[in-house]
């Protein structure tokens, strides 16, 4: 890089918006550090694990959900519900303005999980294994790619019962296409079954009857008659990489919405907030619905904060106070536009790759946005020059929805959707923009720093 490109090397907000910029060493860098990210992540157990110890090593104390908190001015703390969710905060030494500032996220993808009965015979000596999709997946996506299998199991040790994390050391499994000299129409109406179609192939012979639960035994070093149950899942494991001549583009499974889940913890971990207690939530099962007991329409968030809350001496007015006086940013990826597809995204609303994070708004409350977070949150990128965009869904097109307005029937609080654009949302292999990791950070670290005063939805204060 010359001289000139490296003071040139800091987008504007209107360069970033023109699309005109080109990675910096250090956005792709970032960029890297996500995609390292991801390959520790391939279920959502690992997720939760992988952000644990991110946490554990920048000094946060682990609080059992099965124990008192002890909790003090000044600490940093996390917890977790089903090895799968994960909420993080940080206790401001000052708390003249006792006020929450959230982000959330999730870990789950969209994906097959394998059935307690997993293996199905035949044709032949082949074995296949039996699954059932996870969320909204783009079916033909996950053809003719080996996979891997990961998730947990619940292992039997003497008179306890265990969890463990599992990843097969090598791919396990593969969906394969039918050829167009069998299937003529293949490339005119494919519309797999997902009972037929989509059933992986596990042997073809030389396993006999070895059952999965077998292989994963061997690998996890216990008997096969130890495993008491499993949540296992079908992981991608294509290797990720970043791409184009001027390496603009980043490819990988799992961008929705690890991506989000990175950027906020990264901005997390290096926020520096005297004022208010910041907080990072990595949800569970937002693909498919949010409805569990560690999804965002759980309880996990309220209880956290209640039990935060009691911990600091304070009432349960205290923090019915505290909540209206909050914000939520919603953290989960946008629908950048289609190259090949423009005319299907809203005219006066489209994002592009590159360009920064995307404020999301819907008129079906679909998304949590409104006027009021809309401004706080724009208005505090703009303080910082950080460019963000705005997307809303083709008024013929209901789109899709997220976890801040699920989240916020539990715990309500002024709240705005964001995410990185992306191409591809819910295929086995999603592409972003190189540059709107950092940029991203950027937006959600500038958010964690405010010093928001909010009353009511009257005014807020950025401070």
């Amino acid at each position: 890089m010359t001289q000139e490109n490296q003071r040139s090397a800091e987008p504007t907000q209107q360069d970033a918006r023109a699309g005109n910029i080109e990675p910096t060493p250090q956005d792709i860098r970032a960029a890297h550090e996500l995609l390292g990210f991801i390959g520790e992540c391939p279920s959502m157990f690992h997720t939760a694990t992988a952000i644990g110890k991110r946490l554990t090593a920048a000094g946060f104390t682990y609080l059992p959900e099965t124990q008192p908190w002890s909790i003090e001015q000044g600490g940093a703390y996390y917890t977790t519900r089903n090895n799968s969710s994960v909420i993080a905060f940080k206790v401001a030494t000052s708390l003249d303005n006792y006020h929450f500032q959230i982000t959330a996220s999730h870990g789950d993808s969209p994906t097959f999980k394998v059935k307690s009965n997993a293996e199905l015979a035949g044709p032949g000596s082949s074995r296949r294994l039996n699954v059932e999709v996870y969320g909204g997946t783009i079916d033909y996506t996950w053809f003719d790619r080996p996979l891997n299998i990961a998730g947990r199991v619940m292992v039997r040790n003497s008179s306890r019962v265990e969890s463990r994390l599992y990843e097969s050391t090598k791919p396990l499994a593969l969906i394969p296409s039918m050829p167009p000299h069998i299937q003529r129409d293949i490339n005119q109406q494919f519309s797999p079954n997902r009972q037929v179609d989509l059933c992986p192939l596990f042997s073809a012979g030389a396993l006999g009857k070895t059952p999965l639960d077998a292989i994963v035994a061997d690998e996890l070093g216990i008997t096969e008659s130890d495993i008491v149950a499993r949540d296992l899942f079908l992981v991608n494991r294509q290797q990720p990489c970043i791409w184009g001549a001027a390496d603009e583009f980043a490819s990988a499974a799992k961008f929705d919405d690890l991506a989000c889940g990175h950027t906020a913890l990264e901005a997390f971990l290096a926020a520096k907030n005297d004022r208010a207690i910041t907080v990072f939530a990595c949800f569970d099962n937002e693909e498919v619905g949010s409805n569990t007991k560690q999804g965002a329409m759980s309880t996990l968030l309220a209880d956290t904060l209640s039990r935060l809350n009691a911990a600091l001496g304070y009432s349960t007015e205290d923090l019915r106070c505290a909540i209206a006086k909050s914000m939520l940013v919603s953290c989960d990826n946008a629908h950048a536009v289609s190259p090949n597809h423009p005319e299907r995204f809203d005219e006066g609303n489209r994002v592009f790759l590159n360009q920064g994070i995307v404020v999301k708004e819907a008129a079906n409350q679909k998304y949590c946005t409104d006027a009021f977070s809309r401004a706080v949150f724009c208005a505090i990128c703009d303080n910082a020059e950080i460019p963000y965009q705005t997307f809303a869904n083709r008024s013929d097109s209901p789109g899709g929805s997220t976890l801040g307005n699920l989240s916020n029937t539990q715990v309500s609080m002024h709240g705005v959707d964001v995410g990185l654009p992306q191409l591809a949302m819910h295929s086995s292999f999603e592409t972003i923009g190189v540059r709107d990791v950092a940029l991203a950070t950027r937006a959600l670290l500038a958010f964690y720093n405010a010093d928001l005063r909010i009353d009511g939805a009257d005014y807020v204060e950025l401070g």
